[in-house]
């Protein structure tokens, strides 16, 4: 057995290590959630970025005093 099988069984084993294995798990999905809502939150924002831009006028030249 390799050394991560063998930590992975003694941590099934004992009541610590599933709490820690759960809590491992947990952890990942928030990351995956926090991710997903940030990339999510930055389309939109993008989306209402590009919505507002094109709504605005075109600035004027200036006109040259030449």
């Amino acid at each position: 057995m390799t050394h991560i099988a063998k930590l992975g069984s003694r941590l099934a084993r004992e009541e610590d290590g599933a709490a820690l294995v759960e809590y491992t798990v947990l952890l990942g999905i928030l990351v995956v959630a926090v991710i997903a809502t940030i990339t999510l939150v930055g389309t939109w924002v993008s989306g209402q970025w590009s919505d507002l831009n094109s709504k605005l006028p075109a600035p004027e030249a200036p006109e040259n005093p030449d």
